[in-house]
């Protein structure tokens, strides 16, 4: 916050202010809804207390209303803790991305059941935020009992994905667990976990194929099919 903000001398400058501000729009959303419910049920009889249309608010609505998650981007575990309790205070379905801390606190986040997004690990240490940043953070977190996922964040390409994987699974996660965080765990945190995730009947036929174990880092893919269709292939 004092790196961002307190440069350009605007708010919010501490931490403490940006958990009142996430306060403040959820509070307000939560007024935004109670009108707009008044609103429908007065049925048009009194169009002038129908609220003005904000998008802002209609998201957070939404987030409200737990039809969309909402991603708190924290590295910190006071960050990690803030966040969650936010979240309990207005019921939002809450989904830690990056968690660089969070083996600090992983009981913490097992006994919340929130779903933790770990990554990107390769990253250097440019800000304090990230001191503590480990490749160790992911097995610690699946072994307190908190669904993991593994993203990249691009750092690596999107190509060298499965260095992640091997990585996790070197500094201590246990292999299948770490097959879990890049298949069916992200699935499950996106909603659609019925289609896709594992290789079970009536699901997509969404497919990988490789030389080997997929968490050897000499493994190659081989071919790659997208709903039965083979669209990509090494052999030649």
């Amino acid at each position: 916050p004092k790196a961002v903000y307190g440069k350009n001398k605007k708010a919010p400058q501490t931490r403490m202010a940006i958990a009142s501000l996430l306060r403040d729009w959820f509070f307000r959303a939560q007024d935004y809804q109670a009108k707009r419910a008044e609103s429908r049920r007065r049925e048009g009889s009194e169009p002038e207390k129908k609220p003005d249309f904000d998008l802002r608010l209609e998201v957070l609505e939404a987030a409200l209303q737990r039809e969309i998650p909402v991603h708190a981007h924290c590295h910190r575990a006071d960050d990690i803790v803030t966040a969650i309790r936010i979240s309990e205070e207005f019921n939002l379905d809450l989904v830690l991305i990056h968690a660089t801390e969070g083996h600090k606190v992983a009981d913490y986040i097992a006994a919340k059941k929130v779903p933790a997004v770990v990554g990107p690990s390769y990253v250097g240490r440019e800000k304090v935020e990230l001191r503590d940043i480990s490749f160790k953070t992911p097995g610690i977190l699946a072994e307190a009992g908190v669904l993991v996922c593994l993203q990249s964040d691009m750092f690596p390409p999107l190509t060298y994905f499965q260095s992640i994987l091997c990585m996790a699974i070197k500094e201590g996660m246990e292999r299948y667990k770490a097959l879990q965080a890049v298949t069916i765990h992200p699935a499950r945190v996106l909603g659609i976990d019925a289609r896709v995730g594992s290789i079970e009947k009536g699901k997509d036929a969404d497919l990988v194929i490789w030389s080997g174990d997929p968490a050897d880092f000499y493994s190659r893919v081989l071919m790659s099919f997208i709903n039965g269709r083979m669209v990509y292939s090494s052999i030649r």
